[in-house]
């Protein structure tokens, strides 16, 4: 599977982006998806998750600003994120593992986009 992440930008605080990721294969449907993200200096940290079967986990920090979905049929995955603080800036990637359920630890994921940078200016 091949991710191919996009949508970052930047934007000033208090706005939204919408972050995308493409996914390649013809199972993408059975793929548990999420969204990690890397500020500079800190580890990488879970921002949410959604199973094949649309079972969806936040982060503390962005639950009620964010929203994943996806859709099947494009085989791509969205993260929508509102209110945006200069603290969410950073790279965004997007994971994927095969009938993968909620985890926060990054060597669950098999699969990795190349991230896609989201700066927010306060």
């Amino acid at each position: 599977v091949q991710l191919q992440a996009s949508g970052g930008g930047l934007v000033q605080a208090g706005g939204s982006l919408r972050l995308s990721c493409a996914a390649s294969g013809r199972t993408f449907s059975t793929y548990g998806m999420g969204w990690f993200r890397q500020a500079p200096g800190k580890q990488r940290e879970l921002v949410a998750t959604i199973t094949s079967g649309g079972n969806i986990n936040y982060a503390d920090t962005v639950k009620g600003r964010f929203t994943i979905s996806r859709d099947n049929a494009k085989n791509t995955v969205y993260l929508q994120m509102n209110s945006l603080k200069s603290e969410d800036t950073a790279v965004y990637y997007c994971v994927a593992r095969p009938h993968g359920y909620y985890s926060t630890n990054p060597e669950y994921y098999n699969y990795w986009g190349q991230g896609t940078l989201v700066t927010v200016s306060s």
